[in-house]
């Protein structure tokens, strides 16, 4: 049996050049191997703790407390343990380690999600390397899936909301190339139709409508969501896709939700004087106007965190044909989760490990997403690092969707790059999701 001999952690910069969490973990059999945990943006107010040191240096985000927790604390009592017993150490980490525990579980404030997570998925690629097995292999073994499939892309190719400069309220609109193949001819068709629809931004906006936000995706100065909806239409049309590649939404409602409980959806105008406000019923009927009008298949986060009611209401009226993605809502956590399929509030999870803070916690959520008959799709978070752990866990746990960005900029491509080498790899028994993204396996 491999046992842990040392786990250390130190930090490093995410994407957006805030500091993050890196941990190395070294097994008795000489194995050494390394993870990092991403940061998102518009982050849910119930994920679990990131914890930030505060004070000046690195304008409060500096992760030095999250690394000595790590370096004293975490890694001294995992020596001597079996990498292979991701739950048994997931949750001594947690429950005791830690112990901290809110409304909604453990919350992770005393030692910091950054600090559990990055352990946590460390721990996973060192039981996998000692298993010698691959790491999407050793996931399925973890989850107890039996058949493993290759994830359809939902690349950001527009980027709003907080990840960009523009005024689009609404934070990203994908592409999903449902009537691909293989991920192969998926990466093709995503490719394709982003230089096309670069093409098509720059020469209705200018040359410096093309650069990129946090995600890779485009952030032209659109001034409402219908118009970069007519983008991809326009995009996917030329590039020749029409049917084959859909939209997705990402609207990350919660940024734009005010304290008179209506959307703003012209948040980010500096001399905002209120006219564009809407009622949850009134946003909920825009969205019913763009599925009708456009090929979208999946909203997410179409309200905010805590407008319960008005999620169950959409996914009652449209969620027999379309996707109703809970991230803010959810935030990966098994209570929130429970509470969802109780209430009929959404019928997809995103899946997110730095937001419940460890990877037998993320199983558990897709498990139960997975036996109420929901879609899952697994999300890289807009600081993203160069880690493709993500890759190998939205094929080990068969979500059949994955959101990792942009074919752009290098800590996105490198999950996708990771997902064409995995297809590669399982050879003749690769199986890609395609249209049957949301459901592409039994329960397990």
């Amino acid at each position: 049996m491999a046992t842990i001999t040392s786990v250390k952690a130190r930090q490093i910069f995410d994407s957006r050049g805030n500091p993050t969490v890196e941990v190395d973990v070294h097994t008795s059999t000489g194995v050494k191997v390394t993870a990092s945990i991403p940061s998102g943006a518009s982050t849910g107010i119930y994920e679990a703790v990131e914890l930030r040191d505060g004070g000046s240096d690195y304008l409060g985000k500096g992760v030095s407390k999250a690394v000595r927790n790590v370096n004293s604390i975490i890694g001294p009592a995992l020596i001597g343990k079996d990498p292979t017993q991701q739950t048994a150490i997931d949750n001594f980490m947690v429950h005791q380690l830690d112990g901290t525990q809110n409304e909604w579980g453990w919350c992770k404030q005393k030692l910091g999600a950054n600090a559990i997570g990055s352990v946590s998925l460390a721990v996973c690629k060192a039981g996998a390397v000692v298993s010698k097995i691959p790491l999407y292999k050793h996931i399925a073994n973890l989850a107890g899936n039996p058949k493993v499939v290759l994830p359809v892309p939902a690349f950001n190719v527009i980027n709003g909301g907080s990840h960009a400069g523009n005024k689009l309220a609404m934070q990203e609109f994908m592409i999903l190339p449902i009537g691909a193949s293989s991920f192969k001819e998926a990466m093709q068709m995503g490719v394709e139709v982003y230089h096309t629809l670069k093409s098509v931004i720059k020469k209705k906006y200018g040359q410096d409508a093309t650069n990129v936000g946090d995600e890779g995706g485009f952030a032209p100065n659109i001034q409402e969501n219908k118009e970069g909806l007519e983008l991809l239409k326009t995009a996917i049309d030329k590039a020749g896709y029409t049917g084959k590649v859909v939209i997705g939404m990402d609207v990350a409602a919660s940024e734009f939700y005010t304290s008179d409980k209506t959307y703003d959806l012209n948040f980010k105008e500096e001399n905002n004087d209120g006219s564009q406000k809407i009622s949850g019923d009134a946003l909920k009927d825009l969205y019913k106007s763009f599925l009708a009008e456009y090929p979208i298949l999946s909203i997410e986060d179409p309200f905010d965190e805590d407008d319960w009611e008005h999620y169950a209401k959409i996914t009652r009226e449209v969620g027999e044909k379309y996707q109703i993605v809970g991230d803010d809502l959810l935030v990966t956590n098994p209570k929130r989760v429970e509470k969802a399929i109780k209430e009929k509030s959404c019928n997809a999870l995103l899946l997110k490990v730095n937001q419940i803070g460890s990877v037998t916690e993320s199983i558990e959520a897709v498990k139960m997403a997975k036996r109420a008959g929901w879609g899952v799709m697994a999300s890289h978070r807009s600081g993203e690092t160069e880690d493709t752990f993500l890759a190998d866990l939205s094929v080990g746990l068969s979500t059949g969707q994955i959101k990792t960005g942009a074919p752009c900029r290098s800590e996105r491509l490198a999950k996708y790059n990771q997902l064409l080498r995995i297809e590669e790899e399982l050879g003749a028994e690769a199986v890609y999701a395609g249209v049957n993204f949301r459901k592409p396996v039994k329960p397990y």
